[in-house]
């Protein structure tokens, strides 16, 4: 659902207004605008190198645009500290696995949920008060979303050794123990089989239902991301090419040129 301004103008809970970002003489992203409505799933791809990952960067902080605009919900991003961003209620997963393999799964989830706490370092180290209450509460949120996603199981167990399928979802719980609005989702299905890949997309759904999520992914399995996306929008070489659903972007001239190379 989208919300309206004062002047009646609609406007996306995230919303990304002609973003440039270089590094040195190389354009990563080239005045790229989209906006995506609260509940939605919207998919970003194209082409390795096309800047879907230069832009999950820049909405989470990491990277800082030479130009545009970001606002999440009313909230300028671009102004905010990068350490705020889960506060606002964004969180997000990487291409490659950031989890410690010695501690246990519970231990990997909970510390997604670190960011919220009161605290603060040195009231943690030391197990001042509020500290025993917060941890409690943010051991059973993350108790929580490793039963959602089947994990709970396994709570105890180091994650050394599980499988890169398994190791996927603690990464998702982790995410979702922050409680964000908007679920950001780096290649989540990279490494896992056709049938994992399957069950995958029908988790996102799930939890975008049940936990009343917006959802920006970026994924190279098309099947997947045909199958859940309500809006895809392509990118090639930092720029925007096609921004529709599924079936619209599927048989946009300039996506299968993108993808397959223009005749000759």
């Amino acid at each position: 659902m989208r919300r309206e301004r004062q002047d009646g103008e609609r406007v996306g809970v995230l919303e990304v207004t002609d973003v440039g970002v270089r590094f040195g003489g190389v354009i990563a992203l080239d005045s790229l605008s989209f906006s995506i409505d609260d509940g939605q799933i919207c998919a970003l791809i194209g082409p390795n190198g096309a800047g879907k990952t230069t832009l999950f960067n820049v909405v989470s902080r990491i990277y800082q645009p030479s130009s545009g605009r970001v606002r999440f919900d009313g909230h300028d991003l671009l102004a905010v500290a990068p350490h705020r961003i889960a506060e606002l209620g964004i969180g997000r997963t990487f291409q490659n696995l950031a989890l410690v393999p010695g501690l246990s799964v519970l231990d990997n989830v909970m510390v997604g949920g670190h960011a919220r706490s009161r605290g603060g370092f040195w009231a943690a180290a030391l197990r001042l008060p509020p500290v025993p209450s917060q941890e409690r509460a943010l051991r059973a949120t993350a108790m929580d979303a490793l039963e959602r996603l089947s994990l709970a199981q396994i709570a105890t167990s180091p994650c050394a050794g599980l499988p890169y399928g398994t190791l996927k979802r603690i990464e998702l719980a982790r995410a979702l123990v922050g409680r964000p609005r908007l679920l950001m989702l780096d290649e989540p299905a990279s490494g896992l089989t056709h049938g994992e890949v399957d069950e995958l997309g029908e988790l996102i759904r799930r939890l975008r239902d049940e936990l009343e999520l917006t959802v920006l992914l970026v994924e190279h399995h098309m099947s997947m991301v045909m199958a859940i996306s309500d809006r895809v929008v392509v990118m090639d070489l930092g720029s925007k090419i096609a921004e529709g659903t599924p079936a619209q972007v599927r048989e946009d001239p300039r996506v299968i040129a993108a993808y397959l190379g223009a005749p000759a």
